[in-house]
């Protein structure tokens, strides 16, 4: 049995119940992130020019911002419901990680929009190792 098996059978044999409720609300906010991001296109595009420090072409800057929208929305669906949450959570990291980067964390410690991404970060990697619980879509269909 490799690690990863090994991890993902600890993560299901030591998931308690509540944690489900971080986990909801975590798919939860995501959800809404990505919403917000969708109904205001031009605020995450001007967010990502303003700091990024290297020139980047309007067709790869649009293809972020998509790639942005679509994954805070289908993987805060996917955790929330609790199916394929360690997929949900892969595709969050990346962006949860740029986020953290581009709100200046080295630059001003004290920065006050970058800790919900620091603590989006931590619950992730939490459910990466976890996986979707009891409570879940995941568990439901595996009893059927």
């Amino acid at each position: 049995m490799n690690v990863v098996h090994r991890i993902e059978n600890w993560g299901d044999t030591h998931h308690p119940k509540f944690i489900d409720i971080v986990r909801i609300a975590l798919g939860a906010f995501l959800l809404w992130k990505g919403i917000s991001f969708m109904e205001n296109t031009e605020y995450l595009k001007q967010l990502i020019t303003d700091q990024t420090v290297i020139d980047v072409s309007p067709a790869i800057l649009m293809s972020l911002v998509y790639y942005v929208m679509f994954a805070h929305m289908v993987g805060g669906i996917l955790i929330g419901v609790g199916i394929l949450t360690r997929f949900g959570c892969i595709l969050q990291i990346p962006i949860v990680l740029g986020a953290i980067f581009l709100s200046g964390i080295f630059q001003d410690a004290i920065n006050y929009m970058v800790w919900p991404s620091v603590t989006a970060l931590v619950v992730l990697v939490i459910f990466l190792i976890l996986g979707s619980g009891p409570w879940s879509l995941d568990r439901y269909l595996a009893e059927q």
